[in-house]
């Protein structure tokens, strides 16, 4: 597969066009990492507004009816609930993991089993986050493609 790119003046869109002859596991992928680079969330931290893109969150945690937002070094908090999040992300390889949770398969080095049927989930940062026995199930679709 060639890689064509052409630089645009800022006034014209920006446009990722994929010329193929079926649509194969490979342009999936590159379909699939594309999306899940695209937007971005507002948080908060010290008094302090930061814009987040999508590609940089770790994962999403709710604590004492507040979100939380993961990136590889910093946390803010963020506005939007965990439901409102998971249905937002559900395109972008965002995986409810639990009940507090929503992870980030992109950013996820190893999974590992923990005990109780529960699962561990190791991220680049070296962070770890919990899968439940509830969520396993969709965690194992989730890396098979079926998601």
């Amino acid at each position: 597969m060639q890689t064509k790119i052409t630089v645009v003046k800022p006034e014209i869109p920006e446009v990722l066009e994929i010329r193929c002859h079926r649509i194969g596991d490979e342009v999936r992928e590159i379909i699939a990492f594309v999306k899940s680079r695209q937007g971005q969330f507002t948080g908060y931290s010290d008094d302090a507004q930061y814009e987040i893109a999508v590609g940089d969150i770790f994962y999403f945690e709710s604590v004492d009816n507040k979100t939380f937002l993961y990136t590889e070094s910093n946390v803010y908090e963020i506005k939007q609930k965990l439901y409102e999040l998971e249905e937002m992300l559900a395109e972008k390889h965002f995986l409810r993991v639990s009940k507090s949770a929503l992870l980030n398969l992109m950013k996820v080095s190893a999974i590992r089993p923990a005990f109780n049927s529960r699962f561990i989930a190791v991220l680049f940062s070296g962070e770890q986050v919990v899968i439940t026995r509830k969520y396993v199930p969709a965690l194992k679709q989730a890396l098979k493609g079926d998601k």
